[in-house]
């Protein structure tokens, strides 16, 4: 659990419906605990309110229940919402599955009280609980106010028909619910606290939100009763929330090409120490193969595409990713222009591959670079790896041209095949290169490790070279951002450098 800070304006929604009058009472009370003078001075707030039909606390119910609650919140993102009450407490059971889906703050209405209670009585250990059966089952209360600090007590049901009365009152014939705020409700209410001081509660908090309608007309008890509806409107207010961290979510622009994002996918899983599907990064890929071709814009003669690069991270980006990868070297020809524009760091496949090289090699002075013609002519690469003192060696035009052939030929790596003619053009570079003394090369096109795989490859002129893959090493860092193993903080700022010194 860590603190998010706060937006400067914060839009308030109050999920209705759960309970029609308790949400209206939250809402209520919401908008008095604001300190403010004047009308204006008041927050923005969204309160929407579809009648939940199905009351009851049946799995079934509980599924719709669930389902409701987050299409609802979904609708309040898009609506610039940025903290939502729940008046429900029944829902507040499965909190942290919609929190961890969402990426607005849910205001957490047991943990009110908890802080509350803490603040406001710090001597007492035992707190009395007016709920339900199904809360009461599922040890809410249990889950914020536990052993040994706490001992949480339930009213026993009447000994005479056994009857509950915290449900009745609230659901009963008659009930809260029905609308009723005298008489029978209030003496069933009341009877289910003197219970709880009989087992010798020093303080009571209601645990259905209806209470709150009523909890003023209970009478004085010899103990303090609490209005946790209140209690929730002015935690909310004062900002007092901690926020669930939510999963770390990778955006990947996929399609450029598809295979490769494939590749770039198997390469972060098989990356992510993990024994199990829960403790795998979460994914976002937006798979956009009609991208203009990169190669084809940089050579002068293809469609522009940056608006659709930035388009596709956009989508990204609303979809709450934390970094943003594009497992294509040619397309890094294009991510200074749209990163100003963004705000979530895309993870530059260049700049970690020259830092990479750098530190596994650190007597280096050259690289062979196996790229599209593209790549190599808007020379990214090439003053990535001048910036850390290594000099960019390339094919011959004629072994460039058979590389291109690799890539792009009727039967090359883009048109599905791994094996033939694409193997020879790529092999051939490779023994170029070695010939000329190069020892290193980065596989700067996401394709061409389908080709030839990381590690070392005896050629055929020069002897043993050492093939590395960019998107090996983009899919380690991007596991290592999501790890918590390198501050997001480096990723803002590797981007906003990358676009500086271009």
């Amino acid at each position: 659990m860590t603190a998010r800070t706060l937006p400067a304006r914060r839009v308030f929604g109050v999920i209705g419906g759960l309970g029609p009058l308790a949400g209206a009472d939250v809402l209520f009370k919401l908008i008095q605990a604001s300190p403010v003078r004047t009308d204006a001075e008041h927050f923005d707030v969204v309160f929407e309110q579809h009648p939940f039909r199905n009351a009851s606390a049946s799995r079934a119910a509980t599924t719709e229940r669930k389902l409701y609650i987050f299409d609802m919140i979904r609708d309040f993102e898009k609506r610039g919402v940025t903290t939502v009450l729940l008046p429900c407490f029944l829902s507040h059971t499965f909190m942290g599955e919609l929190q961890e889906n969402v990426s607005v703050q849910i205001v957490d209405m047991v943990d009110a009280l908890h802080e509350y209670v803490m603040r406001c009585f710090p001597s007492v250990r035992r707190v009395g609980v007016l709920t339900s059966d199904y809360i009461r089952d599922e040890r809410l209360f249990e889950r914020y106010f536990g052993a040994p600090e706490f001992e949480v007590l339930h009213p026993a049901r009447s000994a005479v028909g056994g009857v509950d009365f915290v449900t009745e009152a609230v659901y009963g014939d008659g009930g809260i619910k029905s609308g009723r705020f005298e008489g029978k409700p209030v003496e069933l209410l009341r009877e289910a606290c003197l219970d709880l001081i009989a087992q010798g509660a020093e303080l009571i908090l209601p645990g259905m939100t209806e209470i709150g309608l009523v909890v003023d007309r209970i009478g004085t008890l010899c103990v303090p009763i609490v209005d946790s509806n209140l209690v929730y409107a002015q935690y909310a207010v004062a900002g007092q929330c901690v926020s669930r961290e939510r999963g770390f979510k990778v955006g990947v622009v996929g399609g450029v090409g598809p295979a490769a994002t494939v590749d770039f996918m198997q390469k972060l899983v098989r990356s992510t120490p993990a024994t199990r599907d829960q403790e795998h990064i979460k994914l976002l890929v937006e798979q956009n193969p009609q991208i203009p071709d990169r190669t084809d814009n940089l050579l002068g003669d293809g469609p522009d595409p940056t608006v659709s690069l930035y388009a596709t991270c956009k989508k990204l980006e609303a979809g709450d990713v934390d970094i943003i990868a594009i497992p294509c070297n040619t397309a890094h020809a294009f991510v200074e222009r749209i990163q100003p524009y963004l705000n979530v760091p895309i993870v530059n496949m260049l700049t970690v591959s020259v830092e990479y090289l750098r530190a596994a090699f650190p007597d280096l002075r050259e690289v062979g670079l196996l790229a599209t013609t593209g790549t190599i002519m808007s020379g990214v690469y090439r003053k990535a790896l001048e910036a850390h003192g290594l000099r960019q060696v390339v094919p011959s035009d004629g072994l460039q041209a058979r590389v291109m052939n690799a890539i792009y030929g009727e039967h090359g790596v883009k048109a599905g095949f791994l094996a033939g003619e694409c193997i020879g053009d790529v092999t051939a570079a490779v023994d170029e290169l070695s010939e000329c003394g190069v020892e290193v090369i980065l596989l700067g096109c996401t394709e061409l490790p389908l080709l030839l795989p990381e590690g070392k490859m005896y050629s055929g002129g020069g002897g043993v070279v050492n093939l590395v893959d960019p998107t090996e090493i983009l899919a380690r860092r991007c596991v290592a951002y999501a790890r918590g193993e390198i501050g997001l903080a480096n990723a803002l700022i590797d981007s906003a450098k990358d676009a500086c010194t271009r």
